[in-house]
C-alpha cells in the first residue's frame, strides 16, 4: 500500500469519526437539530454539579416533527432504552425552555414523553409553551396534554427582556423577540422535573420542541441531569465513533514517523 493511499484512508477515517462525534447527542437518537454545550451559552448556564447540558432547537428542525401536537416543524431526541429495576424509581431531570417567538398566535412548545418497551405512552412528563402571560409550564394551546411529573417550581413564567433570548442553538433568531419583549419571548430558567415509575421494566424517553403557526422565530430546550433511580441515562461517554477517530489519528502519527524523504 502506497504512502499516499494510506494517508488518504487515514484522512477519510478521521473525517468519518469527527462527523459522527459531532452528530447530535451521544446516546440519543436525534431527528432535527440537537447538541451539547460544555459552557455557559448566552442565557443558558451549566447547572451546579454538571459539566454540560444537552439541547434541541427548532432551528434546523424537520417539517411535521411535532409530537402529534400540531406544530409546523421541530426537533426530537430519544434516549436508548433504560431499565427500571424497582417500582417507584424516580426519573428526574432539569430543563430550560428558551423561545424567541411571541403572542398567542405562535405558541411554540416543548415536551417530554416516557414510553415503555411496547412503544406505548406511559406519561407526558412536562410541556412548555410561549406564553405572553401566566405560567409557561405546563404548556397551553397546541393540544398539549396534562403533565404527570412533579415540577419545581410549580408555576413557571417566562423571563423576558434584553438578552433573554441570547442562545446560539436558536441560530439566526438568537437575541430576537417577536413583536418585542413581554409578548412571550424569553426563557424559563432551570426547572426540575421528577416522576416515579410504578412498574419495573424497560423504558425510553423523548424530548421535543416545535414551532407553532410558522417556521420562524425559533424555540429550543436545554436539559441536563437525566437519571433513573439516581443513575444517569443516555450520553455514552466513549462511543465507537471516537474509537474510529482515534484509529485515524494513530494512522496519521505512524505516517509522520515513516514519511519518505
Amino acid at each position: 500500500m502506497t504512502y499516499k493511499l494510506i494517508r488518504l484512508i487515514a484522512a477519510v477515517v478521521i473525517a468519518a469519526g469527527a462527523a459522527q462525534a459531532h452528530a447530535g447527542i451521544i446516546g440519543w437518537t436525534t431527528v432535527g437539530n440537537s447538541g451539547v454545550s460544555n459552557s455557559t451559552d448566552g442565557v443558558v448556564s451549566i447547572p451546579s454539579g454538571y459539566s454540560s447540558v444537552n439541547w434541541i432547537s427548532t432551528y434546523g428542525g424537520i417539517d411535521n416533527n411535532n409530537g402529534g401536537y400540531g406544530g409546523t416543524n421541530g426537533s426530537t431526541v430519544t434516549s436508548n432504552p433504560f431499565l427500571v429495576s424497582n417500582a417507584g424509581d424516580a426519573l428526574a431531570f432539569q430543563f430550560d425552555f428558551i423561545t424567541s417567538d411571541g403572542t398567542s398566535s405562535f405558541p411554540d412548545y416543548a415536551w417530554a414523553n416516557l414510553y415503555d418497551s411496547s412503544n406505548s405512552l406511559v406519561a407526558t412528563l412536562f410541556t412548555a409553551t410561549t406564553n405572553p402571560s401566566g405560567s409557561a409550564v405546563p404548556g397551553i394551546g397546541a393540544g398539549l396534554p396534562a403533565i404527570s411529573a412533579t415540577i419545581n417550581p410549580a408555576a413557571v413564567t417566562i423571563t423576558t427582556g434584553p438578552g433573554s433570548t441570547v442562545w446560539s442553538p436558536l441560530g439566526t433568531y438568537s437575541g430576537e423577540c417577536y413583536q418585542g419583549y413581554g409578548k412571550g419571548c424569553g426563557n424559563t430558567g432551570w426547572v426540575s422535573a421528577s416522576y416515579d415509575i410504578s412498574t419495573p421494566g424497560s423504558y425510553y424517553l423523548t424530548f421535543g420542541v416545535a414551532n407553532a403557526g410558522d417556521t420562524e422565530y425559533d424555540t429550543g430546550l436545554a436539559f441536563a441531569g437525566t437519571t433513573i433511580g439516581g443513575k444517569p441515562i443516555g450520553n455514552v461517554p466513549e462511543p465507537p465513533e471516537f474509537g474510529i477517530f482515534a484509529i485515524g489519528l494513530a494512522m496519521m502519527a505512524l505516517l509522520r514517523r515513516r514519511k519518505p524523504t
